[in-house]
Order: structure tokens, then C-alpha cells, then sequence
């Protein structure tokens, strides 16, 4: 239990993947973090993507 309680003692560092806003609340508050542009592949159309992944 003590090792998950040391994790509330420190610094905040943040991969964020997705939403560009919570990026933005998280900077706004000196919280140190990154930016991932991900999108699902073919804009999660399923059947693209099948397409997609038989290219080579």
C-alpha cells in the first residue's frame, strides 16, 4: 500500500493520446506532459482498415 501512496507524492507526468483538449487542461495547470495525435486507422471504419492492412 505504501508504494501506491508514494505515487501521490510525486510529480505528475502525462502521455496524453487522443483529445487535444485534456492536453491543454493539463498545460494550463503546469502539468508536465505530451501529445499524441492518434486517430483510428481509416477513422475506425472497420472495413477500410481491413483493406488497408492487406497493402503492402
Amino acid at each position: 500500500m505504501n508504494k501506491i501512496n508514494d505515487l501521490f507524492n510525486e510529480e505528475l507526468k502525462v502521455i496524453n493520446i487522443g483529445l487535444e483538449s485534456f492536453y491543454k487542461d493539463l498545460k494550463d495547470q503546469d502539468i508536465k506532459t505530451i501529445h499524441v495525435k492518434w486517430r483510428p486507422t481509416a477513422g475506425g471504419n472497420k472495413k477500410i482498415a481491413s483493406l488497408l492492412s492487406k497493402l503492402k
